[in-house]
Order: structure tokens, then sequence, then C-alpha cells
């Protein structure tokens, strides 16, 4: 197909893209509106729950799996080993079948090249089965979109502990569009970010590995509700020197695009950020869960108590992230009672910014503060059995304080 007439078939796609975000911002302001009259209150019970964050640095996906099925039964996750296999690293993970992109071996280099007839070509492709999926329901399309073996050892494995346990939740993840954007170049070495194909490239390419996930879940067990995180490091930079010319109104944009989708086909959605950020991007995003660093940056998330308290009443969760995974010498040094009276100094920052106690307990869940694939083996397992353990423990301690 002729560079010309295909560009201009984009343009009217974009113009459709357009309208239909403007359709969908019209709906999500209407579906806020009802929550705050409480006709739309999610009912999510996931009180006190643990779950893990992505990567494990353990080099056999067996004793990864093993470390699922004994800290994380109610929530079981698929870990990213890349020190298993380099497809693995949490940006790699999801370029398989991207439109244009190019691994060059010899420069060590991954890019997209977005001037070519077969890039055109296929990024038509990736258009029409977007379309095709999204507003179609094609659900076989998707398995173009598949995360396979080669990028993903534990998959599989993951899938066959939600078919035999039926766990009522079970979690997934794809790296953040921003993230992935920010990180990703064409040729010229051009952040995909600012270029508004590339960028589209990535959010759509985001959105269908995330909705594949969603029905392989589903297909392992209908009753499982999946969980997808969107894993947004890179947020905590927006404000700075790194990101000077881009605005925060663009970086809700393309998260919320993938958290809507996330959520119109059956699933929670999940925004994780490692560092100080400003929180009222997930907020706006939509997001049902906020997962973030509570070791170490708590009091940084009591100063958006503002906003978090409706976004809390409107069933909201936060996933505090309180073992520090990011913090080698104070993992070395944690202990269960350790843990108990860092996720009490937490709670306490936004109680004393005035949301209510118990609103905060229901609305809380415990987690690593990232993923451990950096750790040692043997700190990584402490990691997961302290957020397994503590988890026990506040809900014991709940039921004796009720």
């Amino acid at each position: 197909m002729p560079l010309k007439f295909l560009k201009k078939k984009l343009k009217k796609q974009k113009q459709l893209n357009k309208f239909r975000i403007e359709l969908s911002d019209k709906n999500v302001r209407l579906f806020y509106t009802l929550n705050q009259l409480g006709i739309m209150k999610k009912n999510i019970d996931l009180k006190l729950n643990c779950m893990a964050i992505g990567s494990l640095p353990h080099k056999d996906f067996n004793s990864a799996m093993q470390i699922v099925k004994r800290n994380f039964s109610l929530i079981p996750f698929w870990p990213q080993l890349a020190k298993l296999n380099k497809n693995e690293d949490m940006i790699v993970q999801y370029l398989e079948n991207m439109p244009g992109l190019v691994v060059d071996l010899d420069a060590e280099k991954i890019y997209l090249e977005n001037e070519t007839d077969e890039f055109f070509e296929q990024l038509e492709n990736l258009f029409l089965d977007y379309e095709e999926i999204t507003l179609n329901k094609d659900v076989g399309a998707l398995d173009k979109y598949a995360i396979t073996e080669q990028y993903s050892s534990t998959f599989k494995p993951f899938l066959d502990i939600v078919k035999d346990t039926k766990p009522k939740y079970a979690k997934g993840q794809v790296v953040g569009p921003f993230t992935l954007a920010t990180t990703l170049t064409n040729r010229e070495n051009k952040c995909a970010f600012y270029d508004e194909t590339l960028r589209e490239i990535v959010v759509k390419t985001l959105a269908l590995k995330a909705l594949w996930q969603i029905k392989e879940i589903k297909n392992a067990n209908s009753s499982t509700i999946p969980i997808i995180f969107i894993d947004e490091p890179s947020i905590s930079q927006l404000g700075t020197s790194a990101f000077i010319t881009v605005t925060k109104e663009d970086v809700i944009e393309i998260i919320k695009a993938v958290s809507d989708l996330i959520k119109e086909n059956g699933a929670l959605s999940a925004i994780h950020c490692c560092g100080k950020c400003d929180w009222t991007v997930p907020i706006e995003c939509g997001v049902d869960i906020i997962n973030f660093d509570g070791y170490a940056f708590a009091q940084n998330l009591s100063l958006f108590s503002e906003e978090l308290k409706p976004f809390l009443q409107n069933g909201g969760l936060i996933a505090w992230g309180i073992v520090p995974t990011l913090d080698k010498d104070a993992l070395e040094q944690a202990n269960i009672d350790t843990m108990v009276e860092k996720f009490d100094e937490a709670i306490d920052y936004l109680v004393k910014k005035g949301i209510d106690k118990s609103l905060l307990i229901n609305n809380s869940m415990v987690t690593p503060s990232c993923g451990a694939g950096s750790l040692t083996v043997e700190l990584s397992e402490k990691a997961m059995n302290l957020t397994r353990e503590l988890s026990l423990k506040l809900k014991e301690k709940m039921e004796r304080n009720k």
C-alpha cells in the first residue's frame, strides 16, 4: 500500500479515535457523577489481602512458582524472571509483535523503524485488530498479541494455578504506556512519546496485551477476577527536567486509555509507582488500586489526602508497599513486628489528615515496595514471606479490635 494513501487512512482513523475518546470521557464523567451519588459504588472485598509486584531473581521458574503457591494463594501472579531470560525484562516483555520493532543485536539496541512500507502495513493491521477486538469483541484476534513462552516462562504455570485453585482474584501486569513510550525510540533516537503515531502504537499494543491476559485468566477459571497492574515508575519523574515539555494531561490520557479498557472487560485496574509522585495522576486515570512504596513515601502520599478521601469513599484501594524491597539494609533488618509498626505509621499519616481509619483499613492491601528482581534469592523470599505474614497479622489485629 502506498505510504501517502495509508497516511490519509491513518488520519481518518485518528479523527475517529478522537471522537471515541471524547465519547469515552463523557462516559467516564457520568460514571464518576454516579459514583459520587453512591449509585455505582464498587463491591470489592480485598481488605488487607496481599499481592506481589512483578519481578523475582530466580533462575528457574519452578522455584519461583512455589513462592506464588506458598505466599500468594489468594491472589496468584506470574513473576518476571529477567535473570532466567532477558526477554522477561519489564520493558522487553511487551514488545513482541509491536509494529516497526527492530532488535539490533550488534549495536545492542532496540528501536522502532517507522518509515518503511512494512511498518505502515503492520501499523494498519494493529489499528484494524484493535478495532475488531475492542468494538466488535473479536477475542480470537487477541492471540496475535499473546505473551508467548519466549517472553514469559511463568505465565502458563500461573494459568495452571488459576485453573486448579480457582482463586477469586489473579494478578497480571503490563509496563505502563508512559514508561514504555519514554523508553522506546525511533531510529533517529527520538523518544516514542513525542511522536503521535508511535505513542498510539505503544498504548494500543499494551492495551491488547492486557486484554489477552484477562481472556486467558477467564479461560482458566471464568469466576476469577483479573487484577491488571500498570507498572509506571516513570510518572515519578513528571515535572522534572527530564520531561519538562510533558503535560500531566497527556500522561493521564494514555494511562487512562489502558485502564479504561481493562475495566470495561471485567477486570480491576491498578497502577504501581515506586517513587514520589503527583498522586492525583493515578486518581484521575480512574484506576481501582494505587500501589506505591509505602515504606519510604507514606508521608508523601498524605499530602494528597483531599483527593484520596473521595477515591477511597468510591471504592478505590491503596496497596501499601510496606515490605522494603528497594532498601536492602532495611529488608535485612525487617521482621513482622517492624512491618506492622510501619503499616500503622503509614495509615496514621492519613488519619491525621482527616480520613477515617476504618475507611482506610477496609480499603487497604499490602505488597512489597517494588519488584524483587534485583535482590538475592534469599532476600526476595524473605520479602515474599513477610508480605504474606503482614497480611495475616493485620487481619488478626483487625478481628481482635472488632
